[in-house]
């Protein structure tokens, strides 16, 4: 009987803790995903409703640090490195604080983006950058917090906080110059060293055109000339073809870069094949 009575109430207690009500959040979390330029921007926040309250100067006081948003920090990650104002920021995560006033808003990027609120202390040496922006009037209510990426064009956007009868807009430039130039280059300047290597090795592994591979592999080692890996594959590639004088320079060549390289594994393979030769 008292393992029926046990039984019952182990199945009571666990119905219990799967029975969580389900309601709406009064300020629900949002998630806002934008390409600008070449750079992906990613804002994580929770967005606070009016619901008849007045909000700046009253539930969000003039010249105090505001969490910019409800619940956890708002966060912001860039892929790319960015500048906002004068100052730069890194590729990565920051927490966004605000001191809002009747005028203007100083917006803060923060390297520590976890914790509720506004940190207990503020730590200066956190502040990634900062920058001060003035408000706009907003002619018809914004009921709900909200951010958004206004003013786009490729080399830059505007992010935007709206809420109540305020609007303020933090620009930020992207490199997407720089990067497409680098793109360009990269491109129109031919496959690189790596590129004929692996090319080279995928022919070779799978029994495919030997003489293209040699063509690879002979690239390949000419625009790396420390490449010990690649000299290593290139004697392969020669005595496969029946070359094996050519075999032989290729793997004494990797076998001396190796060695200065301090790389026992390549030392060794390139010895065992230098004896199978017969040229050790």
């Amino acid at each position: 009987m008292k393992k029926v009575v046990f039984i019952a109430i182990a199945f009571i207690a666990s119905l219990s803790m799967q029975a969580q009500i389900q309601a709406p959040q009064p300020s629900p979390f949002s998630t806002v995903m934008q390409r600008v330029g070449l750079t992906d921007v990613t804002v994580e926040y929770s967005r606070p409703s009016m619901r008849g309250r007045t909000i700046f100067g009253n539930l969000v006081p003039f010249d105090k640090i505001w969490r910019t948003g409800a619940n956890a920090r708002t966060k912001i990650t860039f892929s790319t490195d960015v500048t906002v104002g004068d100052g730069s920021l890194k590729a990565g995560s920051y927490a966004i604080f605000t001191k809002p006033s009747a005028s203007s808003w100083d917006v803060y990027f923060y390297t520590e983006t976890t914790g509720g609120g506004t940190p207990q202390e503020w730590d200066e040496s956190k502040v990634a950058a900062q920058i001060k922006v003035n408000t706009m009037p907003v002619e018809m209510p914004i009921e709900t917090f909200t951010i958004s990426f206004d003013d786009m064009h490729s080399s830059g956007s505007t992010l935007g906080m709206m809420w109540e009868n305020t609007y303020v807009g933090v620009p930020f430039m992207v490199p997407s110059k720089e990067m497409t130039i680098k793109s360009i280059e990269a491109t129109m300047g031919g496959p690189s060293g790596n590129d004929y290597f692996a090319a080279a090795s995928f022919y070779y592994d799978e029994g495919m055109d030997l003489n293209k591979a040699k063509e690879w592999i002979d690239k390949a080692v000419s625009m790396n000339e420390n490449a010990f890996w690649m000299m290593r594959a290139q004697s392969l590639i020669y005595a496969k073809m029946g070359n094996k004088k050519g075999a032989i320079e290729a793997a004494k060549r990797s076998l001396a870069v190796a060695k200065a390289a301090n790389n026992a594994d390549y030392v060794k393979m390139n010895q065992d094949s230098l004896k199978e030769w017969g040229a050790m």
